[in-house]
C-alpha cells in the first residue's frame, strides 16, 4: 500500500483511540484497525485498563480474515505481560502479514522491542505514520511512564484583564455555556481534579463531569496546608468521586484523622507554610494518578508556574472587563521577560464569544 492509503487507516486508528480519552486510567489510548484487500475487516479501541487492547478487539472483528492482512496502530504493539498478554503475539499467531504504526511506545518494558518481535517473524512493520498526532494523543501517558509523574493541564476561565472573579468574589458565570461544555468534557479526560484551597472554601465545588452525555468524575485533590476545609464542604462527598487532600507536617493530626474516617485519603507533603508541590506530584504519581487538571486559583497557578510543573495551558476568556485583585496567575513574577512561560504548539478557538488559547508550557526560568 501507499503513504496515502496508510495514513487514511491511520487516521481511522487514531479517531477511534480519541474517543477513548478518560477511560483507560494510566495506560494510553490506542486504535486498531485491520485491512485486508482494500476493505475494513477488524476495528478496535482500548477501552478499559485491565481489558483487551485495540489489536485484540480488532483481530476479534476479523476473525479468519486477519491472516495476511495489514494492522494499523496507534501505538507499537506491546511485547510484555501486564494485565494482559501481549498484543504482538496475537499479531504473529493470527498470521498477519503487515503492521503499521504510528508512535513507538515510551515504555521501557517496549520501546522497540514489540516491533522487532514481530519483524523477527517475517512480519513487514513500518513506523513513524501521523506519529506526532499519536504523541499529542498519549502525552499524557508518555510523561507518566517515562517519569512517573502525572501530565498537569491548567485551565483558567477569565475576563480580558485577567480576573478569575470580581472584587467582592463573584465568578458566576465568567465564560459561556460553550466554553463551560467543554471544561467538563476536559473534565472527563482528566483522571484528577486539583484546585487549592482558596478556591475550594470560596465556590464550594463539587468538581464532577456534568455533560449532556454522561462522563467520568475525575478524582479530586485540594491543596490545603492548613486543613481548613470544612466538614460541610461538598468535596469531602466521596460518594461523588474520591477525594484527596494534600497537605504538611504542620497540620493537625487529628483533622487527618478525621478526613480520614471520611474516606478521605491525605497526603503530608512538605513542612511549614506551604506544600511541597513537586513532592506532591510525585506522590500523585505513586497513586497511579496519570494525569490532573488544574483549575486553580490563582495562587496555586502561580506556585505551579514557577515550580514548572504544568505541561498544557488551556485559557479562556471572556469578552469582559471586571478590574480587581483576583487575577489568574499570582506569584512573585520574574526579573527579565526572556524568563516568561510561553506556549509551543498554539492553538486558538472561538466558542460563541469566548476565545481559548492552548499549548504546551514551555519554561526558560529553572
Amino acid at each position: 500500500m501507499n503513504l496515502l492509503n496508510d495514513e487514511f487507516y491511520m487516521s481511522l486508528a487514531l479517531d477511534m483511540a480519541e474517543r477513548a480519552q478518560g477511560q483507560t486510567e494510566i495506560n494510553p489510548v490506542v486504535g486498531c484497525v485491520v485491512v485486508k484487500d482494500g476493505r475494513v475487516v477488524g476495528m478496535g479501541a482500548h477501552l478499559k485498563r485491565g481489558t483487551g487492547h485495540a489489536e485484540v478487539h480488532a483481530l476479534n472483528m476479523a476473525g479468519a480474515e486477519a491472516k495476511g492482512a495489514t494492522a494499523y496502530v496507534t501505538l507499537e504493539p506491546c511485547s510484555h505481560y501486564g494485565k494482559t498478554p501481549p498484543c504482538s503475539d496475537r499479531l504473529i499467531a493470527e498470521g498477519v502479514k503487515r503492521v503499521v504504526v504510528a508512535a513507538v511506545d515510551p515504555n521501557p518494558q517496549v520501546a522497540g522491542s514489540g516491533i522487532e518481535r514481530l519483524r523477527s517473524h517475517g512480519i513487514e512493520v513500518v513506523t513513524g505514520v501521523l506519529a506526532k498526532r499519536s504523541e499529542r494523543l498519549n502525552e499524557t501517558f508518555n510523561k507518566y511512564i517515562t517519569t512517573g509523574m502525572p501530565f498537569v493541564t491548567l485551565k483558567t476561565a477569565s475576563t480580558l484583564d485577567g480576573r478569575l472573579a470580581s472584587r467582592t468574589g463573584d465568578s458566576k458565570w465568567i465564560s459561556n455555556a460553550a466554553a463551560r461544555e467543554r471544561v467538563h468534557a476536559m473534565r472527563h479526560r482528566h483522571q484528577a481534579i486539583m484546585v487549592g484551597i482558596g478556591t475550594a472554601l470560596a465556590d464550594d465545588p463539587e468538581l464532577t463531569t456534568r455533560t449532556e452525555v454522561p462522563g467520568l468524575n475525575p478524582i479530586r485533590i485540594v491543596i490545603d496546608s492548613k486543613l481548613r476545609i470544612g466538614n460541610e464542604a461538598r468535596l469531602l462527598d466521596t460518594t461523588l468521586a474520591p477525594t484527596v487532600v494534600v497537605t504538611t507536617t504542620a497540620a493537625d493530626r487529628a483533622r487527618i484523622q478525621e478526613l480520614q474516617s471520611r474516606n478521605v485519603q491525605v497526603l503530608v507533603c512538605g513542612e511549614g507554610e506551604h506544600v511541597d508541590l513537586q513532592l506532591a506530584m510525585r506522590r500523585l504519581g505513586e497513586l497511579e494518578i496519570s494525569s490532573i487538571l488544574l483549575e486553580g486559583g490563582g495562587k496555586l497557578n502561580g506556585a505551579m508556574l514557577e515550580a514548572g510543573l504544568v505541561d498544557r495551558m488551556t485559557l479562556f476568556f471572556a469578552p469582559k472587563l471586571i478590574g480587581g485583585t483576583l487575577s489568574t496567575f499570582v506569584f512573585d513574577g520574574f526579573e527579565r521577560m526572556n524568563q516568561a512561560v510561553t506556549l509551543d504548539e498554539v492553538e486558538v478557538e472561538t466558542l460563541d464569544d469566548n476565545v481559548c488559547i492552548s499549548g504546551r508550557a514551555l519554561y526558560h526560568h529553572l
